[in-house]
């Protein structure tokens, strides 16, 4: 897979971290490296492993949600997939001010930082609010 701007018809949220362009999965890398670093966000149904996860995931896919609905976004392959056996294409996605919207679902509180050694807890007691300032 080559880098680079990509254009999409279509760009619909599946979760706090994964868009739908055209009907293609892609996973947000939130300005990371792939297989280094990057976002992670709550598990959606079946795949949470809490209720208070599940509730969390819609969150994080309500605020992302929100940032899509802007015009003038800008999806950047990295030129790499994920691991998964989907393949997904790890992108990058910038408003008109140039913020990456992954970065921002981070700073918001909406997203973890993932890395390959780390897998989040997001069932337990203590933890970070979803819900900082929003602009």
């Amino acid at each position: 897979m080559i880098a680079g701007l990509i254009i999409c018809a279509s760009l619909t949220v599946v979760d706090g971290d994964t868009v739908k362009c055209d009907g293609q999965n892609m996973r947000l890398l939130g300005q990371g490296v792939p297989f280094v670093s990057g976002i992670d966000t709550p598990e959606i149904g079946s795949h949470a492993k809490c209720i208070k996860e599940r509730k969390l995931a819609l969150i994080a896919k309500g605020r992302l949600k929100e940032l899509l609905a802007e015009k003038g976004l800008r999806v950047v392959l990295s030129g790499a997939v994920d691991k998964t056996p989907s393949h997904r294409p790890l992108v990058n996605i910038y408003r008109t001010n140039g913020e990456e919207i992954g970065r921002k679902l981070l700073n918001e509180g909406f997203a973890r930082i993932w890395s390959p050694k780390k897998r989040n807890d997001w069932c337990a007691t203590i933890q970070e609010p979803l819900s900082r300032g929003r602009d």
